[in-house]
């Protein structure tokens, strides 16, 4: 991983020149900072995710990228030459807006063609890039047709044609999918994989839905309160995550506090009250004897059964608090003798498996390797 993870810490890992390279980058908003000091690598041909919350300061660094926000201090630098002060229309980026912004008045081969016509681009050639990009996202036909009479899927198409079609080296995409629904959501996330896979374009995509970054991002930026926490693969962030915070914003977990009673080099063991048990992690941790840290367990990680599993590590027993069946899998509430309440997911393998029912008494177990345990 050839990234800078928040605020200047290098990884070590050195590979080819970054194609988009951002150092100590800046904004404020009168006293209120908007983004705090973000430096980081992206490569060329990577797809690139800003992954936070509202107002965590994603779309601000993306605005900076696209010249749009000038930084209070910093500076960005793509493919080698600092654009910091170059203005947006002389920078090799475009940017596909979370509306669209689509002309009504306009049909699609004119809205695509729109960006081209204002570079003073021959008639013929814009003609030809225009079916090249109607074509990459299988919209022949609908040239005449105005946004109206197009479905959200549609336009989002006409869209991400009318910002590649003047050849970007860098797309910004800030939150794309955003308007469309689950179903053809999820559809178009392949689509867009694909299509930037045919193009080659360094894409950068500002989103919320964590979801979605994790299927089109090769890399993910973790984002709070202006700052990058953690630069990662999808894996990378969902499996080893360096905070509580990028750990419980990550997909489903569950959180709880402990202290380290017992720390090896293979092993430690955490002492948690919410559990009343003792958590075994089959690898050592960086803190000291006492100290209190938190363990993140994985709803999917943990087993139930009706019978004591024959580990002695990692078992607790209790009883069946909630259920909720999602098709593909059962999420359980599982209710400690704390009163503590456990998620667990369990995939549905079988059409006509024996279902656990509420009320009824459960053990829980898992894998050594299974806890994060995090200590920030």
């Amino acid at each position: 991983m050839n990234a800078v993870v928040g605020a200047g810490v290098e990884t070590g890992q050195k590979g080819p020149a970054p194609y988009v390279r951002i150092e100590r980058l800046t904004k404020r908003f009168g006293d209120f900072v908007a983004v705090r000091q973000v430096s980081l690598e992206i490569q060329r041909g990577e797809i690139f995710c800003l992954l936070g919350g509202s107002g965590c300061g994603k779309t601000t660094l993306l605005r900076m990228l696209a010249g749009f926000e000038t930084p209070t201090d910093g500076a960005i630098f793509i493919d080698g030459v600092d654009v910091t002060q170059v203005p947006p229309y002389e920078r090799p980026v475009n940017m596909m807006f979370q509306s669209y912004a689509l002309f009504p008045h306009m049909t699609v081969a004119q809205n695509v063609a729109f960006g081209l016509k204002q570079d003073g681009t021959a008639r013929g050639e814009i003609e030809s890039r225009v079916q090249e990009m109607l074509s990459l996202v299988q919209l022949n036909g609908y040239e005449k047709r105005k946004p109206h009479q197009l479905s959200g899927g549609q336009r989002q198409r006409v869209a991400l044609a009318r910002a590649l079609v003047k050849r970007p080296k860098l797309l910004l995409l800030d939150e794309p999918l955003g308007a469309l629904d689950k179903k053809l959501r999820e559809h178009t996330q392949f689509e867009l994989v694909n299509l930037q896979e045919k193009l080659g374009v360094t894409f950068v995509i500002v989103t919320h839905d964590q979801e979605e970054a994790m299927t089109l991002a090769s890399r993910i930026g973790v984002m709070r309160a202006g700052e990058i926490l953690q630069v990662g693969t999808p894996a990378d962030i969902y499996e080893f995550p360096n905070s509580r915070f990028v750990a419980d914003f990550i997909g489903s977990v569950n959180m709880v506090e402990g202290r380290l009673i017992e720390d090896e080099p293979d092993h430690v063991r955490i002492e948690c009250a919410q559990l009343g048990a003792i958590v075994y992690v089959d690898h050592g941790v960086s803190s000291p004897p006492d100290a209190p840290v938190s363990v993140a367990i994985r709803p999917e990680k943990i087993q139930l059964s009706r019978e004591r599993p024959e580990q002695t590590d990692n078992v607790l027993q209790g009883v069946i608090a909630g259920i909720a069946y999602l098709g593909n899998a059962t999420r359980y509430l599982v209710r400690l003798p704390t009163g503590f309440l456990l998620r667990v997911t369990a995939p549905n393998v079988f059409r006509h498996e024996e279902r656990l029912e509420p009320d009824e008494r459960v053990w829980l177990h898992w894998h050594s390797s299974s806890p994060v345990v995090v200590t920030r």
